[in-house]
């Protein structure tokens, strides 16, 4: 499924009515009644004598509230609608619906005066639901006073709360919000989601997001939009079935150079993962004097002990040279897991990416090197694969995290394409770019997963799918989020990395029953 940015989507409602002649009423009678839908299916699939309160700005938005209302009406629902902006304003569309609310006998009441206001509190005191059709996708990170009142008032009387296209307050191409934003229950996105909705602050605001069918030619939907949702339908591209005849030599030969002095764990991580997701082989190269316990904890993998520059840290000629030499004989290198920020280690990073023809992932602490020299990413020789979580990625960007979180589908694309890389960014989405400018966000993950290790297991998991097919990254990132709510389901609290490791076989077959149940 396509996201869409706020410009993107005017645009497509623009070519719907002038190249393929769809009438913005048709569309507002559309979206009107899912929206009908939604609120139905909140209040328990009746709406009969159910209160509800409409709240519509000047624009478009407000005109689906007012179709909604009508559809309510007409189900037994008693609707109370309150109008908020400029009269003189108003859309075409908006006023006809307007009008024929009023040939229904319902009320509409302006919010300038005092006394609509005090009705408008008493109102939502004794609503079942309440609809949000104030500003849609055209807020632009400035409310007026008028609007920050009546977010106000929503909000404080919680009642399930339905907001069309996107929440008041909520900015449809960053999730930025405004000094307030209508907390609601259920979004219905019109058409397509937009990024807004996945990208906080905005997208704790966002509730259940339905996405609803309005009409639009489907060819609109695809052209000239690069921001996809990794979802289960796309998912089932990801993972070829394995062929009869596999063996341990075709599904992968992967090399993790990984491990220092106090970050064991996160090598032993991003090892196990990446089995677990099915590569052949898995050779762990780490520290010479941590290796006994690899060889200890790691039945399954294979073990490569590198010479140190002090107790517990790899660097120097010998331990790249080795490095080198088992790359050779690998299908696939990860580097960064716990592997620690001494000098001689980021010169091994970067010279071991200078010198490898193989498929690379850089994590963590094999990122670090490159910040203020992520131009050297370039001279690779290949397409490497990053996997920063924000922090990291704003060091090696060189932008504050405070803002690079809004504007950070943009900056995701240009980083991919400015260092030829895939950029896999992990917050409370994941948002994976590559060098042709496409972006894919998802958003499977949950907050139990922020704990850490578990950017080691998706590193892993990455690492260990790059024989099995093209797509690892995005195979990762679904796998990793699905893991993760398996593990959520099971524990409920006190998720840790290993619980998100061990779920993914399930995750696996979890995306094989999807193929089944689509075949």
């Amino acid at each position: 499924m396509k996201v869409a940015l706020a410009k993107q989507m005017h645009e497509i409602d623009r070519s719907a009515m002038e190249e393929y002649g769809l009438p913005e009423l048709s569309l507002m009678e559309s979206a009107g009644h899912r929206v009908y839908c939604v609120v139905k299916k909140a209040l328990g699939d009746s709406v009969d004598k159910k209160s509800v309160c409409i709240l519509a700005g000047s624009g478009n938005n407000g005109g689906d509230a007012l179709t909604a209302a009508r559809y309510l009406s007409n189900a037994g629902a008693r609707v109370k609608i309150f109008l908020l902006g400029d009269k003189d304003h108003r859309t075409a569309s908006l006023n006809v619906q307007m009008k024929i609310l009023r040939g229904m006998g319902v009320e509409l009441q302006q919010l300038e005066s005092d006394r609509a206001w005090e009705r408008l509190q008493v109102t939502l005191r004794f609503s079942d639901a309440v609809i949000d059709g104030i500003l849609g996708t055209g807020f632009n990170g400035q409310l007026r006073p008028s609007a920050l009142r009546l977010i106000r008032l929503v909000n404080a009387a919680k009642k399930i709360t339905v907001a069309i296209d996107i929440p008041s307050g909520v900015a449809a191409d960053t999730g930025e919000i405004g000094e307030a934003a209508i907390q609601a229950d259920y979004t219905v996105a019109l058409a397509m989601p937009k990024v807004g909705h996945y990208i906080c602050p905005g997208a704790s605001y966002i509730g259940k997001l339905y996405v609803a069918n309005i009409g639009l030619p489907a060819d609109l939907l695809k052209d000239d939009i690069h921001q996809t949702l990794v979802d289960n339908e796309l998912a089932l591209t990801f993972l070829p079935k394995r062929p009869k005849d596999s063996h341990k030599g075709t599904c992968g030969k992967i090399l993790i150079v990984a491990g220092s002095r106090g970050m064991t764990g996160a090598a032993s991580l991003a090892a196990m993962s990446a089995m677990k997701v099915g590569a052949g082989l898995v050779t762990l190269a780490v520290p010479e004097s941590l290796n006994p316990i690899y060889e200890m904890k790691l039945t399954e993998v294979m073990t490569a002990p590198l010479d140190e520059v002090k107790q517990g840290i790899i660097g120097g000629d010998k331990a790249s040279e080795k490095i080198l030499d088992l790359a050779e004989k690998a299908d696939a290198i990860l580097m960064g897991p716990g592997l620690g920020r001494e000098r001689e280690t980021q010169a091994l990073v970067r010279k071991i990416v200078a010198e490898v023809d193989r498929p690379l992932i850089l994590d963590a602490d094999a990122i670090y090197p490159f910040n203020g020299k992520a131009d050297e990413l370039k001279a690779c020789k290949q397409i490497p694969i990053l996997t920063p979580h924000l922090g990291e990625l704003s060091a090696l960007l060189n932008i504050p995290v405070e803002k690079l979180r809004p504007s950070l589908i943009p900056e995701v694309r240009r980083a991919a394409q400015e260092f030829r890389a895939v950029i896999v960014a992990k917050c409370e989405v994941t948002v994976v770019g590559y060098p042709n400018g496409e972006i894919f966000i998802s958003s499977l993950g949950n907050s139990a997963m922020a704990s850490g290790g578990c950017g080691d297991v998706l590193a892993g998991a990455i690492a260990g799918l790059m024989k099995q097919t093209p797509f690892a990254p995005l195979t990762g990132v679904w796998l990793h989020g699905m893991a993760g709510r398996f593990a959520l389901k099971k524990k409920s609290e006190g998720l840790i990395a290993s619980d998100v490791m061990n779920h993914l076989p399930a995750a696996i077959k979890k995306l094989r029953t999807l193929g089944y149940q689509n075949a």
